[in-house]
């Protein structure tokens, strides 16, 4: 029996890597511009293909199963080989040129994207990156920003999303406060401790902290708010101030030097996703898509060495 062409199986790969990435045949078909029953014969299409079961599937669940686990690294480093090839290809090998204005907020710029724009100037000395560091959300067309990186379910179907990855959430607080206050057994202790909330810029109202196992969220009454930069709620804990909230990666140095302590940490918060954003239905520009590979890869690395 002859083999499959490789060209009939991209859009099968396209289809599995899409979904592997949103956990769903629905996040899947809006990021490719189909519909969810396009995308879920796709992906059985490359199952029968391959002879393996690539997704667990209920009437409400769809699971990856290790060999997709296995099968999705493979996958994104061909595709992403192939799509260098592509470019290098048609731009005759010319070195990739341009300016590219991105958005981000502050917690995955200091801490993911702005670190490693230095491996990306390496590769690409000839692109200019414009970085805007800030939690307000911004408008493509009125702002004139190519990509943003945002935090939370994406559901604007006029947009592009690229998952980036689930980051999980913990409690923690300085070792001065612990001394001064015996630290909360289980969630329904923090109304007796002093809590710092960030205050999230859309509603103006604090942002729920999230436990597992635990009440489905907790609204802090905190003395302590701040705005606009997460990050200055981590410099609040460092000072004694009181407990916080916040991403595990944020934390990682001061976890180390011993500066902050996890309490909690069997309530520990539900995790929320970042994704690289752009417009559906726009080309993006050799150096934009030279950068949306770039992080993506970057993130799809820190996620495979975590």
């Amino acid at each position: 029996m002859a083999a499959p062409s490789l060209a009939g199986t991209l859009p099968n790969l396209e289809a599995f890597c899409r979904t592997y990435e949103t956990g769903s045949f629905t996040g899947a078909a809006r990021a490719l511009s189909v519909t969810p029953q396009a995308t879920s014969r796709s992906v059985a299409r490359l199952e029968r293909a391959l002879g393996v079961t690539l997704f667990r599937r209920t009437t409400r669940s769809l699971a990856p199963t290790e060999a997709a686990r296995r099968y999705y690294d493979l996958c994104t480093q061909a595709l992403a080989l192939l799509s260098t090839g592509e470019r290098e290809l048609s731009s005759g090998h010319t070195a990739v040129e341009g300016r590219v204005r991105i958005s981000v907020p502050t917690t995955y710029g200091h801490h993911r994207l702005l670190p490693s724009l230095g491996a990306f100037r390496e590769r690409h000395p000839g692109i200019r990156v414009d970085v805007n560091v800030s939690n307000q959300n911004i408008d493509f067309v009125r702002d004139g920003y190519d990509l943003a990186i945002r935090m939370g379910t994406i559901d604007d179907k006029t947009l592009v999303a690229r998952k980036l990855g689930d980051f999980a959430l913990g409690v923690y607080a300085s070792r001065p406060y612990l001394a001064r206050h015996r630290p909360p057994r289980t969630p329904e202790d923090l109304p007796q401790h002093t809590c710092v909330a960030f205050v999230m810029p859309r509603s103006g109202r604090p942002l729920p902290w999230t436990f597992t196992p635990g009440p489905k969220s907790f609204i802090p009454d905190a003395p302590y708010q701040c705005s606009d930069d997460v990050l200055a709620v981590i410099t609040l804990a460092r000072a004694g101030i009181g407990l916080v909230q916040i991403y595990d990666f944020l934390v990682e140095e001061d976890i180390a030097r011993g500066a902050l302590v996890e309490v909690l940490a069997s309530f520990r918060g539900r995790s929320r996703p970042f994704s690289l954003l752009y417009p559906r239905g726009v080309v993006p520009s050799r150096a934009t898509r030279a950068l949306i590979d770039f992080i993506v890869a970057t993130a799809r690395e820190a996620r495979v060495n975590a």
